[in-house]
């Protein structure tokens, strides 16, 4: 008995120097913000000169508050390429001060992008909330991808004090060095990389995911949508994001790239890039495997039943005439009446 009780001692003073030796990680900002899905949150800055600055870089100030009185200084600016110029308000980037981060006991990887409607209606919000889901999707069938969270967001513009208030659905999504902290990589802008010095797993991935949403808006060597990071194996990952070109989101401004020949996001177009051939096969039965939980996904409670309905439909196309097969048609074109 005695034995066994010193046994049992030094079990424990073993387990106890153990979570001694590994203290628990910081959240990070992007995580603290976006704990449960739709958090609300309200974003205060000059939005009217952001809007007149849009092509430029320009950092201005702002402030980010929760729904229980929090309150986060930080610096904002336009991003993106298409929607910066066609959006009622541009995509931008957040950044947080460091210090600040740090003495709220905080990670100090303190930027973070946001995706919004391009018009501030039902339909620019329900255009946001399917392109969400398309986060999801991939990260369902990915450990390397970029986390995405739907925020309602109320923006609040500091110099039009007549304007009162937009509330609107928002894409937080995190940024690249928090991507490459979380996977164990380092984010390489390299152009131009040779398709054999990619993880040929996850890049048969990312084709087949594209290809599953009639995707066309991407390239991995000139990194279209596409960010890349060097492994600690030599090979570099690729996560896509940015997906309203897709046809499973069907954005009125979307229309597929000029080198595919197909006329509709709607329609599916291989960009395979000589990527392994058995690699894709994995990557097909990979994305059959998620078949449901693809569809449960679509069933989101903050997008309309039709809406959910049609991106439904469009992914059962696809499942549909793969049936049987562990190779993708290059074209799978959708029929219509």
């Amino acid at each position: 008995m005695k034995h066994f009780a010193l046994l049992l001692l030094f079990a424990l003073n073993a387990s106890c120097l153990a979570a001694q030796a590994e203290p628990v990680a910081p959240l990070t900002i992007f995580e603290q913000l976006t704990a449960t899905e739709a958090c609300e949150l309200t974003l205060e800055a000059d939005l009217t000169t952001l809007v007149g600055q849009k092509k430029t870089n320009n950092y201005l100030p702002g402030t980010l508050r929760t729904k229980d009185g929090k309150s986060y200084p930080l610096e904002l600016r336009a991003r993106g390429r298409y929607r910066r110029k066609v959006s009622q308000l541009a995509p931008m980037k957040v950044k947080f001060s460091k210090e600040d981060l740090r003495n709220a006991g905080l990670d100090t990887l303190n930027e973070i992008k946001i995706a919004l409607p391009t018009t501030f209606t039902d339909v620019g919000n329900e255009l946001i909330v399917k392109e969400y889901l398309a986060y999801r999707m991939f990260e369902l069938v990915s450990d390397a991808h970029f986390r995405a969270k739907l925020v309602k967001l109320t923006l609040k513009d500091t110099n039009d004090k007549g304007s009162g208030t937009k509330k609107v659905f928002a894409i937080f999504i995190e940024d690249e060095e928090e991507v490459a902290h979380r996977i164990g990589g380092t984010p390489d802008g390299t152009f131009g990389v040779k398709i054999e010095s990619l993880d040929q797993q996850q890049a048969a991935l990312v084709v087949m995911f594209q290809y599953l949403i009639g995707n066309t808006d991407w390239d991995f060597s000139m990194h279209r949508n596409v960010e890349l990071f060097m492994m600690p194996n030599g090979k570099r990952l690729a996560l896509p994001y940015d997906f309203d070109f897709a046809g499973l989101v069907s954005a009125p401004y979307a229309s597929p790239s000029s080198e595919s020949g197909v006329k509709t996001v709607r329609d599916r177009y291989l960009m395979s890039s000589d990527v392994d051939s058995e690699a894709l096969k994995t990557a097909i039965a990979t994305l059959k495997s998620k078949e449901k939980e693809f569809y449960q996904l679509c069933r989101n409670k903050h997008l309309p039943r039709t809406a959910s309905a049609d991106m439904i439909g469009f992914l059962q196309y696809y499942f549909k005439n793969m049936e049987g097969k562990d190779a993708a048609p290059t074209v799978m074109a959708e029929k219509r009446e």
